[in-house]
Formats: C-alpha cells, structure tokens, sequence
C-alpha cells in the first residue's frame, strides 16, 4: 500500500512539474504561459474524437490556390498549430486562465474564417479581411455579436498577423456573475481595434462550459483552414 502511495505521489509531482514547464517569471514580477509547446498536440484537446485537421508544421500560402494553405515539417520546437482543412473541429487548451495578455500570430488564406476564444467564451473573429473599406463584427479582429473593430488594420492572405489582446475576465461572488467579461485592450498589427469593451454574454460557438473565473483558450477549426504560432499568456 505505501508503495502504491509513493507511486502516486510521484506520478501528481511529475504531472505538476509538466504543467509548469512552460511557464517563466517575468521582470515586472508577472508570470508567461507558453501553452503550445511547438512541437505536437500536446496539452490541446479537440471538441469531438474525430474529424480534426490540428497538425503541427510550417504553413504558407498554396502558390496554385490562395484559398488554401501547404503545410511542411517544421524544425524542431518551430512548428505552427496549423488547421488544415477547412471542416475539422475546434481545439483548446487544457490549461485555463482568467485575467491576463495574450498574444499570438495568425494566418489565413484567401477567404477563410477561424476564432480565437478566451475562455472558450468570448471570439474574437478571424477572417480574411483584406481590403475592405468598412468593417464589422463579423470581421477580422470583430468582438463577434459585440462590436466591430475600430478600423480595418487586416493584411493580404497568406502574411502572418499579430494579435495582443488585454483581457478581464468575468467576476463572481459566492457563486454569482457580478461582472462580465472585458477586452480592455485588444491591438491588431500594431494598431488598436478595441478598447474596454464589455462583452455581456457568450459568443455563440463557445465550449459550452457557461461563464466560470478561468477556462481555456480554444481555436474555431470548423469555418477555414488557419495557422497560429508564437502563443504566449502573460497572467499577474
């Protein structure tokens, strides 16, 4: 019994000390999530058994048809979190964060669509957005069924854009929702698209989980095909 004990013991520390491998102190005292490790699937999970095109490699533009993406093995720990297909399934991470900076880049072909969801919850839309004079919800850095972003920052299909978003998540007290979630921040391409907005309820497509303090990061792979890379999370 005491060796089956150990043995347990043993195996929650090595599973703690997996979950804290990618996270690093930062100077200002703040703590950095890398949750996609660059090199497999590890610590994501897709929302049904089959069905997913996640793979993990180096994406560019198909040169023969803009409307997808070629895919190639990437260097070790450099590969990109890549949809392939343009029906597949959403994925997120098993590790959950509530108040924090997340940052990443994102690449789409001609037309394609995808959503990034803080907390499984809350999109921001990914769409091919390129050129358009006006821009709304359902465009690329769009709150879906919130707001539009404030400008059309987009670039063509196919180049990498940057996200760095600032987010609050929902308060609760004793159980009870006393405070939606925030964007209180959100830059697109170096420009600001959205500022303390409130978002009063789930976006439609979310995990299905309902408004808690902490959930995962998750990455609509059911609309188009899309590539993510350099992931961080930055909590205080």
């Amino acid at each position: 019994m005491a060796q089956k004990i150990l043995s347990l013991a043993v195996c929650t520390a090595i599973l703690a000390s997996l979950a804290a491998a990618n996270w690093l102190d930062a100077a200002d005292g703040q703590r950095v999530c890398k949750p996609f490790n660059g090199k497999d699937l590890t610590g994501w999970k897709t929302v049904a058994d089959k069905g997913g095109h996640w793979v993990v490699g180096t994406a560019k533009l198909d040169p023969v048809n803009p409307a997808k993406l070629t895919i190639a093995a990437a260097a070790a720990g450099q590969g990109e979190l890549v949809n392939a297909e343009a029906h597949g399934v959403d994925i997120y991470s098993e590790q959950e964060f509530g108040d924090g900076t997340v940052s990443l880049d994102v690449m789409v072909p001609k037309g394609s669509n995808s959503g990034i969801y803080l907390m499984g919850n809350y999109e921001i839309q990914i769409l091919d957005s390129w050129g358009r004079d006006k821009v709304g919800p359902g465009d690329l850095g769009g709150l879906y069924g919130a707001a539009a972003p404030k400008l059309n920052a987009a670039k063509e299909p196919g180049q990498w854009q940057t996200f760095v978003i600032e987010f609050q998540a929902p308060r609760f007290q004793d159980g009870k929702k006393v405070g939606n979630a925030v964007f209180k921040k959100v830059t697109l391409n170096g420009q600001v698209i959205h500022e303390n907005v409130e978002m009063k309820g789930v976006t439609g497509g979310n995990l299905g989980r309902g408004e808690q303090p902490k959930g995962p990061l998750m990455f609509q792979g059911n609309h188009g095909a899309v590539a993510y890379r350099n992931l961080c999370v930055t909590v205080p």
